[in-house]
């Protein structure tokens, strides 16, 4: 659900709470999966079989489900707004918790886990993005590419999952250079016209595609059997990072389905 709901905000709804929410679940899925090597909890099963419904490979504490759903969901329901959806919202952060602990994956303790350290993304979000932005605003074009090529090579450094820091690698570097070189604006006018319902679903359904023909493409035929694994698997999540924020919507302009935005140096 996350990747599909990122790409049509990324597209069809406005490219920078695309971004936004993007970082924010790379981020946040970063470090859980770094907590739960630290912290190396067994799960519920673990102790007592017959409690467990399911199964996971990992880790217990903090909670993943419960972490990246309140991660997900409570800045989408800033943004759109309404009273019903952030209702709804918080609804959905709670079931998803509550399954975990139905299933027999989870302690009580791993859900609170889970909570605290999504609130402690959000906040640490909440409280730089402003920063950040002046940084890169006098900083430029090179420091944003700097400062996530070492973020990647942080998260690769310290993180269980390679494909995390290709994944923001190639999600970071494709974005600075989109705005730089080929801005794209999800929500500029088209001919003069708000982007209509089908000009909306032609980026995201040819945006889908490319993506999925690019992981199909790279998982089997270009760079399986030319270079180590973690390598391999790092390059083609790089690759369909970039794909998201520059590849696409390079294409979503030059097909006339999008307009340019401003640039930035």
């Amino acid at each position: 659900l996350y990747i599909p709901v990122i790409l049509w905000v990324l597209w069809c709804e406005d490219e920078s709470q695309g971004l936004r929410l993007g970082i924010l679940m790379l981020t946040s899925t970063w470090i859980n999966g770094t907590c739960k090597i630290l912290l190396k909890q067994p799960r519920p099963y673990d102790l007592a079989p017959s409690v467990g419904r399911g199964f996971e490979s990992t880790y217990g504490i903090p909670s993943g489900h419960a972490q990246m759903a309140l991660t997900f969901w409570f800045p989408l329901s800033r943004w759109w707004g309404a009273g019903l959806f952030r209702l709804g919202a918080v609804l959905f952060i709670l079931l998803i918790s509550f399954t975990r602990l139905y299933l027999g994956l989870h302690f009580p303790t791993d859900i609170l886990a889970g909570w605290l350290m999504g609130g402690l993304v959000l906040a640490a979000y909440y409280l730089g993005e402003r920063p950040l932005q002046r940084v890169a605003a006098v900083g430029g074009t090179r420091l944003c590419m700097i400062s996530v090529a070492l973020m990647a090579l942080g998260m690769n450094a310290l993180g269980p999952d390679l494909r995390l820091g290709g994944l923001f690698l190639g999600f970071g570097t494709g974005y600075v250079l989109m705005l730089s070189r080929f801005p794209f604006s999800a929500k500029a006018l088209v001919r003069d016209k708000y982007p209509r319902p089908f000009i909306l679903l032609a980026r995201y359904a040819l945006g889908s595609a490319g993506a999925v023909l690019l992981h199909l493409g790279l998982e089997t035929v270009v760079l399986w059997e030319i270079t180590p694994y973690a390598l391999t698997h790092f390059l083609h999540y790089a690759v369909l990072g970039f794909w998201a924020t520059a590849g696409a919507p390079w294409l979503f302009l030059h097909l006339g389905l999008a307009a340019p935005g401003p640039k930035t140096r």
